[in-house]
């Protein structure tokens, strides 16, 4: 069953799960976000340690997702397949740093993207994958 939006709660949950996941999987911090449709973020969480410079990136990857309709590492896929640079899109909060993925609502439906930041960036990317499932999962049990 889908849900209109992604809220407050399901965003919390999804993030404590990646942040563990982090930790456990490759032993290190990581700063998470959750966004809207949008792009607005709707939460972040910074484990404790994680790079300053996380916070934002994290938020960015988010964004990027929801502006440009795939992850973060199709994006750079396409910025270097086509030769375009990331300027030409006039938005500076893009990013092409892997790491960004969207998020459905079980339709098919975009209600979201989740960023990470932190791990070496196929790592980062390959977390923030497995937030869809993750949603999925939340989706199914409430």
């Amino acid at each position: 069953m889908a849900f209109a939006e992604l809220d407050l709660e399901r965003a919390q949950n999804l993030l404590e799960h990646l942040v563990a996941e982090a930790k456990e999987r490759f032993g290190k911090p990581v700063c998470a976000a959750v966004c809207d449709a949008h792009g607005f973020l709707i939460a972040l969480a910074r484990a404790d340690g994680s790079p300053v410079r996380s916070i934002a990136l994290s938020q960015q990857k988010a964004y990027t997702c929801t502006r440009m309709g795939g992850t973060t590492a199709a994006f750079l896929e396409r910025l270097r397949r086509e030769d375009i640079a990331i300027g030409y899109f006039c938005d500076p909060l893009l990013t092409a740093l892997p790491g960004g993925a969207l998020l459905e609502d079980g339709t098919g439906r975009v209600i979201g993207a989740v960023g990470i930041s932190g791990l070496a960036p196929a790592e980062d990317q390959l977390l923030a994958d497995s937030g869809s499932e993750v949603v999925r999962r939340l989706l199914e049990h409430g």
